[in-house]
């Protein structure tokens, strides 16, 4: 029968609260991700072309990211015409880092064993399967 009883232990056991919601949104997680490897900054046409993002879309989420201080974005020029690169910051990095750690954790229990053997056995009666 299905376990009905939690200990005081298993409150929020799998609430992950560390799975940061800032980047835990499909397009800014790999924006983040990408910057990661790159500590110089990625220019903003690559970023666009390497998340699939268009530009309003990808500007957009720059701007949650940089409201949050993960994220700086600096306006240049190369051979006379105008650039932005974006760059993770320092705190954008230790975020990113607890943020996998969390997400970590949300694999390795997704990923673990039942305690018990799985067992394809009949609900009581009185049950019906939806």
């Amino acid at each position: 029968m299905a376990r009905t009883m939690t200990t005081a232990a298993e409150a929020g056991r799998f609430a992950y609260d560390g799975l940061d919601r800032t980047l835990h949104e499909k397009a800014r997680l790999g924006i983040v991700t990408c910057l990661t490897s790159e500590p110089d900054g990625v220019r903003f046409i690559d970023l666009k072309r390497l998340c699939t993002l268009t530009d309003g879309n990808l500007s957009r989420h720059l701007e949650v990211l940089h409201e949050a201080g993960m994220v700086e974005i600096w306006k240049g020029f190369e051979n006379r015409r105008p650039q932005t690169v974006c760059r993770l910051t320092p705190a954008g990095r230790r975020r990113f880092v607890v943020y996998l750690k969390e997400l970590g954790r949300v694999l390795r229990d997704g990923m673990a064993k039942p305690k018990h053997a799985a067992r394809n056995r009949a609900m009581p009666s009185g049950w019906q399967r939806r």
